[in-house]
């Protein structure tokens, strides 16, 4: 019998390195560290990198050890510590999806921004039913249901996060064998969330240079303190995240450059009702 690799959960992948930067943030050893809970540096190594559950009370007592002079950054942390691995409605899809597509739907539910932007179709979040089942189905996979209810319980998301979506102006020309009904409801579900007060939604026209944009789909998360932002690059396999600041930081200055060539708010949101009343040719 072929057993999974054993992989840390995002929960504990989180708490590890955050601990593990403010201790290295404090010049203190791994091993005084690992002292200092009455643990060997073995066992410490692997808390610290999400393979071993370190508690509420232990990351307080390390904290403490350390000096860290933040009671709200390590009240969040502790908090987090204790909470259960392997919860939330995504658990039950464990054994159909990729391990890295799961991690992105959790960091997502526990997000407090949201930045997206797709080259070629209307980004996940924002797909319409119709929109996602006609993506899935058409793609090559053997578990499309899964996939289709995945993508709609992640939206969830657009109710509480504040989320800032980019579009390409392409993607309204898309041409569908069931119709062109997918993308008028595909539209009207735009135009819809483009209201919502914690969301914004611009168009990257048709006439922008070709090369802005073009480097693929890309998500960034952003947390409450004092989690790291998260970055996501899209691929087959469920996509790769970054928590590395560094390509993070390079992540958002492509954001903001696609951004700024994008429609306004309002323009966009005219763009799209001229598509949906068919008067833009």
């Amino acid at each position: 019998m072929t057993q999974k690799r054993a992989t840390p959960s995002v929960k504990r992948r989180r708490v590890g390195g955050q601990l593990r930067r403010w201790r290295e943030a404090a010049g203190m050893p791994s091993g005084d560290a690992a002292r200092t809970l009455g643990w060997s540096q073995a066992r410490f190594s692997r808390a610290e990198r999400g393979y071993y559950r370190i508690g509420r009370n232990q990351v307080k007592s390390l904290c403490a050890e350390i000096g860290i002079d933040d009671p709200e950054g390590v009240e969040e942390v502790a908090r987090v510590a204790e909470e259960p691995t392997g919860k939330g409605w995504w658990a039950s899809y464990s054994d159909e999806v990729s391990e890295a597509y799961l991690e992105i739907v959790e960091l997502e539910a526990e997000a407090e921004t949201i930045r997206i932007t797709h080259p070629k179709v209307v980004p996940g979040l924002l797909q319409s039913p119709g929109y996602v089942r006609e993506m899935h189905t058409s793609a090559r996979s053997n578990k499309p249901e899964s996939l289709i209810a995945i993508r709609l319980n992640r939206q969830e998301v657009l109710s509480r996060a504040k989320f800032h979506g980019l579009i390409p102006e392409s993607a309204f020309h898309a041409q569908f064998e069931s119709g062109p009904g997918i993308m008028k409801d595909q539209l009207r579900k735009l135009i819809d969330t483009s209201n919502m007060e914690n969301v914004t939604l611009q168009i990257l026209p048709l006439t922008a240079h070709p090369s802005i944009g073009s480097n693929g789909a890309m998500t960034i998360l952003t947390f409450r303190h004092p989690w790291t932002p998260v970055a996501s690059i899209d691929n087959p396999m469920g996509g790769s995240h970054t928590y590395d600041p560094a390509q993070v930081a390079y992540l958002e200055a492509e954001f903001d450059n696609i951004a700024s060539a994008a429609l306004s708010v309002d323009e966009s949101r005219d763009l799209l009702n001229e598509y949906l009343e068919g008067l833009h040719k």
